[in-house]
C-alpha cells in the first residue's frame, strides 16, 4: 500500500492518517450515526471529536455485538450507521455480523482499529496473532474490507460506504495505525 514503510527506521517518515479527512469522509459518506465501543486506536483521533461533533449521534454500547445490530437496523430506514470498535470486538462480533450483515444482507459498516498492529508492517505480517488473522478471516467471510494506515487512504470511504449500501453488504474499514487528532 502506497506510504507504508517497510523498515521500523523509516516509520518516523510515514505520517498516521488525518482523523480529520477520515472524519470528513464520513461525513461525504452521509454517515451521521456513530455507534462505538472505545478503541484505544481510534479514540483520540475519531471518537472523541465525533463525540464533539454536532453532526453526528454518538450511540456508546458495551458489546460491540449490539453495534452490528444497532447499524443493521438503522439501514431499514435508510439510515446509515458506522460501527467503531477495535479488532477483538469484530472477533466478538463474528457471529452477529454472519447473520446480520451476510445472510440478512444489511450494511453494517464498521471501523476497526487493529491494536497491536506495528505502524511499519503491513497487518498479514504483524507478529500479534490477533491482527495477523483478522484479514484471512474477512476474507473467509467474503466481507469487504479496506486499511486505512497513510494519509490519503481515506479518499476511497465514500465510495466503499455507497458500495456497502447498494449492496447491502457489510464492509470493514481496517485501522492499522491510530489516526492524528483533528
Amino acid at each position: 500500500m502506497a506510504g507504508i514503510s517497510h523498515s521500523a527506521g523509516d516509520v518516523a517518515k510515514v505520517r498516521p492518517p488525518s482523523g480529520a479527512a477520515i472524519i470528513a469522509a464520513l461525513k461525504a459518506a452521509d454517515l451521521r450515526e456513530v455507534v462505538a465501543v472505545p478503541d484505544i486506536v481510534t479514540s483520540d483521533g475519531l471518537l472523541w471529536p465525533i463525540s464533539r461533533d454536532p453532526e453526528f449521534r454518538l450511540t456508546r454500547i458495551c458489546k460491540e455485538d449490539e453495534g452490528v445490530s444497532i447499524c443493521g437496523a438503522m439501514s431499514y430506514n435508510g439510515t446509515r450507521a458506522i460501527l467503531l470498535m477495535q479488532q477483538t470486538g469484530l472477533m466478538d462480533s463474528l457471529n452477529a455480523i454472519r447473520a446480520i450483515g451476510v445472510e440478512y444482507e444489511l450494511p453494517v459498516v464498521m471501523m476497526v482499529g487493529l491494536q497491536g498492529k506495528e505502524p511499519h508492517l503491513h497487518p498479514d505480517q504483524s507478529a500479534s496473532y490477533g491482527v495477523r488473522i483478522i484479514r484471512p478471516v474477512l476474507d473467509a467471510m467474503s466481507l469487504s474490507h479496506s486499511l486505512i494506515e497513510a494519509p490519503g487512504d481515506e479518499a476511497h470511504i465514500p465510495q466503499a460506504v455507497a458500495a456497502a449500501y447498494a449492496a447491502s453488504r457489510p464492509h470493514v474499514f481496517l485501522i492499522g495505525r491510530p489516526p492524528e487528532a483533528p
